[in-house]
């Protein structure tokens, strides 16, 4: 308990903390924007085109910012410690280190999902009210069909908040691991989209973006994913997301030199 709370008192003691929260909080108010704007494009668009006309989840689109946001705040949470020297003093208070990682690892994931949960559903209630029937009713789908797939956007925050950890124990490179993120948001998903059949669809199907669909079982079409996997499937890929780099930090941070 004692190094939970002395990550705790480290992570609300930074301003790069409050201000990564802050910025993924403010994800709720791009979606009220893009809400907004787009349902004047619809009302003021001609009666032959609003039958065809269709919108995505806007609460998917908005969730690249906490992810974003999180995963910095992971990075930071080890590499600032290598910047500063002060990795040397956490390791002489805990010589394991292994509870380093664990209580880093803990309090950004909680932080992770609580902001993650106020962003997606924020985002979905402001959709829902603004965009109406509009839009061959995308948001008129009852709120308990809809909560599977919340729940599992909401889950890939703190999946990013934990690769993140991992990444800056693993590079100690605070613009390496936040590159590693920004190309696993952005980059890795075109390059994959663009790849010939069937290895698009299949290493797309690995991609975060694609989990939580799998994990409710739906399908996703018109996207740079895949929809191959299971549900159980997807959420041992998503573990692993998060998993396997805290693994692979904490096994280089008891053998690396603080």
């Amino acid at each position: 308990m004692s190094v939970l709370a002395s990550e705790w008192l480290k992570i609300r003691s930074v301003r790069s903390s409050h201000l990564t929260v802050g910025i993924s909080l403010a994800g709720i108010l791009l979606g009220l924007g893009l809400a907004w704007v787009t349902a004047d494009m619809y009302d003021n668009a001609a009666p032959a085109q609003k039958p065809g006309a269709r919108l995505a989840e806007l609460e998917e689109v908005v969730l690249m910012v906490p992810q974003l946001c999180m995963g910095i705040m992971g990075v930071l949470t080890m590499t600032s410690e290598y910047a500063t020297g002060s990795m040397r003093t956490t390791l002489t208070v805990v010589p394991k280190r292994w509870p380093v990682m664990a209580g880093k690892s803990v309090v950004v994931s909680v932080i992770a999902l609580f902001t993650g949960s106020a962003v997606v559903f924020g985002t979905y209630l402001v959709c829902r009210s603004l965009i109406d029937d509009r839009f061959g009713g995308i948001y008129q789908v009852p709120f308990t069909d809809k909560l599977p797939l919340l729940i599992s956007l909401t889950l890939t925050v703190p999946v990013f908040a934990l690769l993140g950890v991992g990444l800056g124990a693993i590079l100690r490179s605070i613009s390496g691991a936040i590159i590693v993120l920004v190309g696993a948001i952005h980059v890795i998903p075109i390059i994959v989209g663009n790849l010939p059949e069937p290895w698009s669809d299949l290493l797309g199907s690995v991609m975060i973006g694609a989990l939580p669909h799998e994990l409710t079982g739906d399908t996703t079409t018109n996207t740079v994913y895949g929809s191959l996997l299971p549900p159980a499937a997807a959420g041992a890929v998503l573990v692993a997301y998060a998993l396997l780099p805290l693994l692979a930090g904490t096994w280089l941070l008891r053998r690396r030199d603080a």
